[in-house]
């Protein structure tokens, strides 16, 4: 397939589950609301979704799917499946002791990732939340290693639907507590907050197992064995653990300002509601691109095609910025607005969408540098290089934690909620992320955008600018929107979601219209997008 078209089954799967995924934060925070039992539970989400992310969503991935890629194009499958089928007992084993390890050791590891509630009654509560959604992680090894597998062979549609089955089981959890949220006690709070902990390791087993069915499903053998530190195994973990760490950094900079926000009651769940949204574009298109360009970056470099490097790398960032640009101004120019009509309901009110809008207004302007970072690193896992990544991602933790910190304890010093000051550092290491990624791929050629692509950028401003006054003139007209929309036959008490949503939809269609007409997109492009590159292999009839 082309790269525009991966992008594509990926993204819009991954779009469908991040739609459900944000119907079950909406239900959450209504029912939970955002003091003492949704930070709990947050913490509780955060910590086994920050490795989901890492294995899953692109570390391990750009780590095994190289190595798996040229040993099946070199020797066949046979020595490609008994190279996987080793990796996943090794792994297996390793994070199945991790697991235990840490289950073991969260009334201590807690103390730091829930210091501000230490001396709270909940603070134990907090400790079994996350417990109970620990095995999680062991199914994502699991996953991880055999959506590396499909990727590498081309198909990347099942993996990129797995994760809506936790969605699917979180919104089965919270749905029996969402009847009355505004009624709800701080006893039906916990309720909910242990269901939503139990089904997080339930969707675990679940997805582990719908892809282990895929992979034996288009051929491959994965066999359980005994573990051994084969030389093949070895090499993969050699690449894995600096590419957990880059591929990790964004993750890392969140458990650090968690810990420290956990200070101020709320602040946790502000800045997971602000999360939820600027994750939309990183996870649809970055996440997307980055796993779709891997494979073609690492077949050109295998073929010493270094032509097909540089174009591979031009369409990524132009795909990847025309989808992403829209959404960081939306988020920049109004923020509120967004808070306002997905998120306030139940016990989440106006004024925590607020304060989240505050969080959210800073996350935008760092969105283009997390989905670059995303495009930009498998130019260095194709090519066996983990280390450079391992050490930008390292640069940008220290920095993030040392501007985070600072920030935080300045504007508490101001008498201001220091949480913000952590959405400004996130943004600022993430931009100096990516200047540390783009120098070296610069100076090796990898990355010399053609003038052709400069022109393609130039002209997808443009038609974000229309886009971004559009909207923004609508955030200033809110209350006349809403007003205007609550008086359309069958809205009922949905108002703010439907204004909310009708401008997001009208400033897609303003900012599609802008594109065509300053040719940032062409209608041949968008042909494109649906057509099989010469000699790709036939698609599979099941779910590719």
């Amino acid at each position: 397939m082309s790269l525009v078209r991966n992008t594509v089954v990926q993204g819009s799967l991954t779009f469908v589950s991040r739609i459900f995924g944000f119907a079950r934060d909406i239900l959450i925070a209504a029912v939970l609301g955002a003091g003492a039992v949704s930070d709990v539970w947050n913490a509780a989400l955060a910590f086994p979704n920050m490795f989901r992310r890492v294995f899953a969503e692109g570390a391990f991935a750009q780590a095994f799917v190289p190595f798996y890629t040229r040993r099946l194009r070199e020797e066949g499958e046979g020595p490609a499946h008994t190279l996987a089928s080793g990796t996943l007992a090794f792994l297996l084993v390793l994070v199945a002791g991790l697991t235990i390890a840490l289950q073991l050791g969260m009334p201590w590891i807690n103390l730091l990732l829930n210091k501000g509630y230490v001396d709270h009654p909940i603070f134990d509560f907090s400790t079994l939340l996350i417990q109970i959604t620990m095995p999680y992680l062991v199914c994502m090894a699991i996953a991880a290693l055999c959506a590396g597998v499909l990727n590498a062979i081309g198909r990347f549609a099942l993996a990129a639907f797995a994760p809506t089955l936790l969605n699917l089981c979180l919104l089965v959890a919270i749905l029996p507590f969402a009847q009355n949220p505004a009624a709800a006690t701080e006893a039906q709070m916990r309720d909910a907050a242990l269901a939503l902990s139990v089904a997080v390791t339930v969707a675990g087993v679940i997805q582990a197992g719908l892809l282990l069915w895929g992979v034996r499903r288009a051929g491959v053998k994965l066999r359980l064995a005994l573990p051994r530190l084969t030389p093949d195994v070895k090499a993969i973990l050699l690449l894995a653990i600096p590419g957990t760490i880059a591929g990790s950094a964004t993750q890392i900079n969140f458990m650090v300002s968690q810990s420290l926000v956990s200070e101020e009651e709320g602040a946790r769940s502000f800045l997971f509601a602000a999360d939820r949204l600027y994750q939309l574009p990183l996870g649809m298109v970055g996440v997307a691109v980055g796993l779709a360009l891997l494979p073609r970056l690492a077949r050109a470099i295998s073929d010493a095609d270094q032509p097909r490097v540089r174009g591979s790398m031009d369409e990524a960032l132009t795909i990847s910025m025309a989808f992403t640009l829209p959404a960081a101004a939306a988020f920049l120019v109004m923020p509120y607005f967004l808070m306002l009509g997905f998120w306030t309901r139940g016990q989440f009110t106006a004024e925590d969408a607020r304060m989240t809008a505050d969080a959210l207004i800073h996350y935008a302007w760092g969105v283009p540098a997390f989905v670059l970072a995303k495009v930009l690193a498998p130019a260095f896992f194709a090519r066996g290089d983990t280390f450079k990544p391992m050490i930008y991602a390292l640069v940008t933790v220290a920095i993030n934690v040392a501007l985070g910190v600072a920030l935080f304890h300045w504007l508490r010093a101001q008498g201001m909620m220091g949480f913000v000051g952590f959405a400004i550092a996130t943004s600022a290491a993430a931009w100096m992320n990516v200047i540390m990624l783009a120098v070296p791929l610069v100076a090796s050629g990898d990355l010399r955008p053609a003038a052709r692509t400069w022109g393609k950028l130039a002209r997808i401003l443009a038609a974000v600018g229309v886009m971004a006054g559009f909207v923004g003139w609508c955030a200033l007209e809110r209350e006349a929107l809403i007003a205007l929309v609550a008086g359309w036959p069958v809205v009922g008490g949905l108002a703010k979601e439907i204004a909310v949503l009708a401008v997001c939809l009208g400033g897609a269609l303003v900012y599609a219209l802008a594109a065509l007409v300053t040719r940032a997109l062409t209608l041949s492009e968008v042909r494109s997008t649906l057509r099989r590159e010469k000699g790709a292999p036939a698609a599979d009839t099941g779910f590719d």
